[in-house]
């Protein structure tokens, strides 16, 4: 077994500092790296010790392999913990780290290389007997091939990029007029995205609801699943609110699928924490979407309802613990929900706001959890992904999860910036999510209620925000008239507040 003294945490944001605290738990130092846009970054200040990797651009600081393992060795690290996106699952890094002695948090090179290429990936969960897509197994060669191959499935169909993720190289083709573009559009964005611009063909499954299963697995070939995650709640192809149990399931169902993600992972030998990812239609089949080989954004909500901290096994298992998890002893515990926080303007087509956060105040109470870096008087950067923080709340049923979410976005403030607070309150109203009869068509479906516009009530709230700071200055500088009434005479009494206001 190998003993695990210092991480470096090669990612930043909000995940840097989640992983941070669960170190600091476990008494394991750590490393933070940063670019000139986070040399005053919360990861950084979280750290014991930081290390600058370049200038702002990700291509030019995190995703320099060569830089991050220099540091790591300078630093004396005993492993690496990516986090998500970034170098998470890039199987060069991977063995990068492995070659110099360094533990990589995550997967085996080869299992990241198998699962992350997603031809390579169906084809390992068809010999798996896992439910796939109807779809091919081979790369598109030419059009005309994506066209006789088309005619055969039947519209519509996904074209995919085999490298991808995030819904890049990903075009939805339901009229025949639109193949050719549709795979040079895709081909396009999947070279400029990851270097390959190889794509496949699915059938496109419609109004599926996005189901994805926690799974955990050790260097001793023990896996279990950690149950499942709703994440129907997308734009673009990208999750804003995930929930966990999944309204959908039965327990019949749980437990098919629940089996099938383990055999999945299985099929691979994979080591740590990974998911796999399903689409369900309404009839309750389901197909094999992909396998994400890394910690996901809404582990927390996984964390909550199993009681079990994802990045502690993470770690245990890298050091080459065992599990010591049977499947028979894991339940899902009441219902957690988790918002994604961006910094976007919702209603201006969620166009990025970067800025300088005037105030933030941030929900406390029973059952509520923020994983986030931002601070009063931080700059968020344009150059990384907008999302600043995430929400999470849990309740013993998903009605009151519901409501303890509402109370929460209510209580969550932010000025200087625009945030998708607004946004996501609307969702928690939605009839649609409330009743959980909601698929990945949500947004789509409810957008004239969801896209409202919070111009007047921004205004509104900036004018309260105003006055009460004119009137904090006034009293501080002035005596006052003001009265109160005085019960014993029942009429009012005059008096002044003191100038020494502020000491109060």
């Amino acid at each position: 077994m190998r003993k695990i003294n210092k991480i470096l945490v090669a990612n930043r944001g909000e995940i840097a500092v989640r992983i941070m605290r669960t170190c600091r738990e476990m008494g394991i130092a750590t490393v933070a790296v940063f670019s000139d846009a986070d040399r005053t970054s919360m990861h950084v200040r979280y750290a014991d010790e930081a290390y600058h990797v370049g200038p702002a651009p990700s291509k030019d600081s995190y995703l320099k392999a060569e830089k991050i393992i220099e540091v790591a060795l300078q630093s004396k690290a005993d492993a690496i913990h990516p986090g998500y996106g970034f170098l998470s699952e890039n199987a060069s890094f991977a063995k990068l780290c492995t070659d110099n002695g360094i533990i990589f948090i995550g997967p085996t090179p080869a299992v990241i290389d198998k699962m992350g290429d997603k031809i390579q990936a169906r084809k390992a969960m068809i010999a798996a007997g896992v439910p796939v897509v109807p779809g091919t197994t081979e790369a598109i060669q030419s059009e005309d091939e994506a066209i006789k191959t088309i005619q055969t499935i039947g519209l519509p169909v996904m074209i995919k990029a085999s490298a991808g993720g995030g819904g890049k190289g990903m075009r939805l083709v339901e009229k025949a007029e639109n193949i050719v573009s549709s795979v040079r559009a895709a081909r396009s964005e999947a070279l400029a995205s990851f270097n390959d611009d190889a794509v496949y063909i699915e059938k496109y499954v419609q109004s599926p609801h996005h189901i994805e299963f926690q799974v955990l697995g050790d260097e001793h070939g023990n896996v279990v699943h950690l149950f499942e995650r709703e994440c129907s709640i997308q734009r673009r192809h990208q999750k804003m609110v995930e929930e966990t149990p999944s309204v959908l399931m039965t327990p019949e169902l749980r437990e098919q699928m629940g089996k099938h993600a383990v055999d999945a992972a299985k099929a691979v030998n994979y080591v740590g924490a990974g998911t796999i990812e399903f689409l369900v239609d309404n009839d309750r089949n389901y197909y094999f979407l992909e396998m994400n080989t890394r910690l996901q954004v809404e582990h927390p909500i996984t964390e909550r309802v199993t009681g079990i901290d994802l990045v502690k096994k993470q770690i245990q298992v890298a050091e080459g613990q065992t599990l010591n998890l049977e499947q028979s002893q894991l339940e899902q515990k009441g219902h957690a929900i988790e918002c994604r926080i961006y910094a976007e303007d919702s209603d201006n087509n969620f166009m990025p706001s970067p800025g300088k956060i005037h105030t933030i105040t941030q929900p406390l109470g029973l059952g509520v959890r923020t994983d986030g870096y931002v601070y009063e008087g931080y700059e968020i950067p344009i150059h990384y992904d907008p999302l600043i923080s995430k929400l999470i709340v849990w309740a013993e049923t998903r009605a009151e999860a519901i409501e303890r979410m509402r109370r929460a976005l209510y209580e969550y403030k932010i000025t200087g910036i625009r945030t998708s607070l607004k946004f996501l309150e609307r969702i928690m109203d939605s009839a649609d999510f409330v009743s959980g009869n909601y698929d990945t068509n949500f947004i789509e479906k409810n957008r004239s209620t969801l896209m409202a516009d919070d111009s007047s009530e921004d205004e509104s709230q900036d004018m309260v925000i105003i006055a009460a700071y004119f009137d904090f200055i006034n009293r501080k500088n002035k005596v006052i008239p003001t009265k109160e009434l005085n019960p014993a005479k029942n009429r009012w009494k005059k008096y002044t507040y003191q100038k020494n206001f502020d000491r109060l």
